[in-house]
């Protein structure tokens, strides 16, 4: 399990970046896709995933998608 995962699960309030989220996606293989075209938020995928996650570039990041992100994850591990 990813300490950054777990921090993430223990502490969503954290100062949590968009880069601890690219981070964590890298490490289970999930796609985190920038911005574009005017937008502000980054795309988290997964081909086995129906849902597409979208979390906001802002820092910090608030907890409820830092939360969002824990529960995406631990679906996919699932799957």
């Amino acid at each position: 399990m990813s300490r950054r995962l777990e921090g993430m699960r223990a502490n969503p309030q954290s100062d949590w970046g968009i880069e601890d989220v690219s981070s964590v996606c890298k490490e289970f293989d999930i796609g985190c896709q920038p911005p574009r075209g005017g937008s502000s938020h980054y795309k988290i995928s997964h081909p086995r995933m129906r849902e597409i996650l979208t979390i906001p570039s802002k820092r910090p990041i608030k907890a409820v998608y830092i939360r969002k992100l824990v529960k995406f994850i631990d679906e996919v591990r699932a799957v």
